[in-house]
This record gives C-alpha cells, structure tokens and sequence, in this order.
C-alpha cells in the first residue's frame, strides 16, 4: 500500500516536471514563435485574396523568369539547328505608320504588316542528281508563285575550306508541277545545277538553299531564307550509283493515303501487283492517315520480304496543299528513287494495271523502251453491280472478282495513269509529267490499260449493292456491260498469294 502511494506521487510529480518543462520551452522560443504563426497568417491571407483576382490576371513561368537576374544560358538543340538552317530571321516590325495629312490637304492612309500568312518555302527533302546537280523538294505561298517573283540560289559548300573551289554557286530552276491544283500552298521542285562538279572529291559538304520573296507579298520588302537543304558526310558520293544497273525492274510510288481505308481491298491490290510486277519490283507506300493497323497487318508480310518500304508522311498534313500534297509526295519519290529503278509507276490503290492478250508485262515495255514516258487508258467500272450468280457468295469474293460491269459512257475525258523512265524525268506529277527529256507516247490502248474501282478502297462494307442477270444495263443515266476480264485472273491472283506469303491474310475483313 505505501508502495504503491510512492509510485503515485513520484508519476504526478514528473507529470508537473514535464508541463514545466513545456511552459519553459515555449517562454524561452516566443520570439520565434510570434514570427512563425505571423507568417502562417500572411500566406493564408494571400491565398484566401488570390481567389477573388480577374481571370485574365495570371502568374506564368515567363512571367516569374522575368522577375529573375538574366544568366548565360547554352542554346537548345531545336535553336541550334534552326539557327544553322536558316541564317536570316523575320526583321523586327517597324514602329506603326500614322495617318497624316499632307500639306494639299490630303489624306495619306497608313498600312501596318503584322504575322505571316504562310511560309515563304518548307523543305520536305533534296537527293543528288549526280555530280553536279541536285533537286529539292518543298511547299511554298501559292500566292507568292502565282502572283509574285520569288527567285532562288543554290550553294554547295565544302567541308574542308582548304578544298579548291570551296564554295560554289548557281542560280536554282524552279518547277512548278502541280498544274496550279495548290491550296494555300503549292509544290515547288528546285533544281541546283553547278557549272562544274562539287563534293565529289569524297571531304563531303552541305546544299544551301538562299529562297527570296523578291517583294512577293510585300514590294518594300526581299526576305531571303537561307535553307540547309542537304548533308553529305564525307565518302557519301559514289559516282557509279548514278550509272550502275538499276536493282528494281519497276518501282511503284504512290500517292498519299487517307481515310478509313478497307484492308481486304489493300490486300487485293498488292497481290495482284506483285504476282504482275514480278520479283524485281518494289513499292512505295505513303501513309498520310490511312495505314491504320488493320491496313498494316496487311502491308505487313510484304514488308518483310521486301516488296514494300511504308513511309509516314502524316505530318505534312499542317501544311495546307491540294489532296495531302500528293504531288510533293510523287517528286519525293521521284528524286529518292531516281537511280534505283528502270521503270516508276503512278497510280493509286483502287486502279489495277492490265496486260490484254497473251503479252507479257516485259515485252510490253520492251516494245515502249524508246519512250521517257507513257499514259494508260483508263477502263471504269462500276463500284455496286454483281453478277445474280454470286448471291450469297460475295462476301467470299474479292473486289475485283465480282464488280464485273464496266462504264462504257462516250464523250467524257477519262484520267490518264502512267510510267516513266525515272532518269530522264526532272519534276512529275499525278497523271503524267510534263519535265522530262524524251518522247512520250498516249497510244497504248492495245498494250496495257487499267481497271479503275473509284471509291472501293474507301468501302468498309460489301461494295455489291445490286445484282443482275445481263451483259448490258443503264444505272442513273451512265450504261454498262459485262466485263469478266478481271474476273478471270482472281483464281491465279488468290493462288498467288497463298504460295508466297500463306494464310496471314485469310481473315483480313472489308
């Protein structure tokens, strides 16, 4: 009992000891406590105020960076390489123009400039035409060539100064081989032709492109955009790629796609074409948006044996031309592949190239090889009209197999498709070029044409919207027949591609 009183007291008095304690610490810190609660209350304050600020008032990081001492700072990449590429940068605007009235009494209106509408040129790529010639491939103002001067210098520099004829210069040709279709902005192929060889002594250099407006847009103004178009590293020119055999037969470069696109038809497409083309071919694909993946499961197996290079081209979609700037597109492709083919074709995915007769794909261009240039007639077929024999069975049919009633309307122009010597063309576009040495033919009708079946490819559903049982038939005023050529080939096209790439594709749907 008296232990357990002890224990009581000694717990009380070393409960007083520590409330001593306590009350000493805060007495000997009040100072420091009355500065720390003062703080607490100013930031609360502020905070309670900043909610009843306008919305328009706002702290940015720019703004705070402004409150701070400036410090030398190392250029980003993005500047370093912008800087490099271009050399002059959009003058500062001078001090707005005021009305005035002259001393006749008359009225001087003012006009003040401010932005820029569009670029004066975006460079897409340039390619090596040889040994002293080059081409690049960009956009620019359609009002600035329709309407304007703009004029353009090419340089070539050396890498090494101490190389003789360190820098060269020529004036550039500009080619405008859109046929005027551009929107806000038109394709421009500039060719830089120097008088004497350059870089070909293996120091590498790099192709300036110096771009001036000429007063285009503004008289009392020449801007001039000095543009690094090309690099060459040092031992990157070879002569012989320019006059060595070609390693494709044919090349086919085609346009930009878009849009909801059916697999099932790619799938047809590229069988055909490479069961036709043959071995010694090659594809080149431009996804503007359209290789979604079911597209690409189909462009797939092809890649992988080499048929097929796919190309992303969906940024060029920022830069408003005509159709996804197809043409600047197809003069890419042109100049990229100019040395690796015989023979480049253009066309699009819902059109197919045809033999008639016994001919063979070779001996048909053997017999056009005098020729830069050649243009296929066009045969139109119906995108809806099947045959009543294939009720309940075209699902299971290909597109080409069972849209069997080709228009046979008179009187209208059908666009043209067309192949040409890539060595000879200097600037193309979608359905012939018109910048090219040599001859061009049109008249191939007996030799080869293609099967046109406008808008399939853009089809996700079955495309067989009537059936009938007739070889001639009028559909909203535009007559048709019966045309089973295309019908006959399916059976070997099919067995073509389960011989080469097997059952990947079986399951491929509309």
């Amino acid at each position: 009992m008296v232990k357990d009183l002890r224990e009581k007291k000694e717990r009380e008095n070393s409960s007083k000891g520590e409330k001593k304690f306590l009350v000493g610490l805060v007495w000997n810190c009040a100072v420091e406590l009355k500065f720390l609660l003062t703080a607490l209350l100013l930031v609360c304050s502020l905070l309670t105020l900043v909610q009843f600020f306008p919305a328009r008032l706002s702290f940015s990081a720019s703004a705070v960076r402004l409150c701070l001492p400036s410090t030398p700072s190392t250029p980003s990449t993005a500047t370093a390489k912008n800087s490099s590429s271009s050399s002059s940068s959009t003058p500062a605007p001078p001090s707005p123009k005021l009305d005035q009235v002259l001393h006749n009494g008359v009225i001087k209106r003012s006009f003040n400039p401010y932005g820029s509408a569009a670029y004066n040129f975006i460079l897409m790529s340039a390619y090596r035409g040889g040994a002293n010639t080059f081409a690049i491939m960009g956009l620019s103002s359609k009002p600035l060539q329709a309407f304007g001067r703009p004029t353009y210098k090419c340089d070539y520099e050396a890498s090494h100064p101490n190389t003789t004829a360190a820098t060269a210069t020529t004036t550039g040709l500009k080619i405008l081989p859109d046929w005027g279709y551009g929107r806000v902005y038109t394709v421009v192929v500039v060719n830089c032709t120097f008088p004497t060889p350059v870089g070909i002594d293996g120091s590498g250099g790099r192709l300036i492109l110096h771009a001036s407006t000429n007063g285009g847009g503004d008289r009392d103004l020449n801007l001039t955009d000095t543009i690094e178009a090309l690099i060459e590293p040092p031992n990157a020119f070879n002569l012989s790629q320019f006059t060595a055999p070609p390693k494709y037969e044919y090349l086919y470069c085609g346009s930009s796609l878009y849009g909801n696109l059916s697999p099932q038809r790619v799938r047809e497409w590229m069988a055909y074409h490479v069961r036709l083309l043959g071995k010694r071919s090659h594809f080149v694909i431009h996804d503007a948006g359209g290789v979604h993946p079911e597209v690409m499961e189909v462009l797939r197996p092809w890649m992988e044996l080499g048929y097929v290079s796919l190309h992303d081209i969906r940024d060029q979609e920022r830069f408003d031309g005509y159709y996804h700037n197809q043409f600047l597109i197809v003069n890419d492709c042109l100049h990229r592949y100019r040395f690796s083919a015989k023979w480049m074709f253009f066309f699009d995915v819902d059109e197919y190239i045809y033999v008639p007769g016994k001919r063979s794909l070779r001996s048909v261009m053997d017999s056009l090889k005098d020729y830069s240039q050649f243009t296929v007639d066009q045969m139109p077929m119906s995108s809806k009209l099947c045959l009543t024999e294939d009720y309940g069975k075209t699902p299971k049919k290909w597109g080409f197999e069972k849209l069997v009633y080709r228009d046979v309307k008179r009187g209208i122009r059908r666009d043209r498709k067309y192949a040409v010597r890539p060595r000879n063309v200097f600037a193309t576009g979608v359905h012939m070029s018109q910048n090219l040495q040599g001859k061009t033919t049109h008249k191939t009708e007996r030799l080869i044409k293609y099967f046109h079946y406008h808008g399939t490819i853009a089809e996700r559903r079955e495309p067989c919207r009537k059936l009938l049982n007739t070889t001639e038939t009028t559909m909203e005023g535009t007559p048709y027949v019966l045309d089973t050529t295309m019908r006959a080939v399916a059976p070997f096209v099919k067995r073509f591609e389960m011989n080469t790439i097997g059952h990947r594709l079986r399951t491929t749907r509309q």
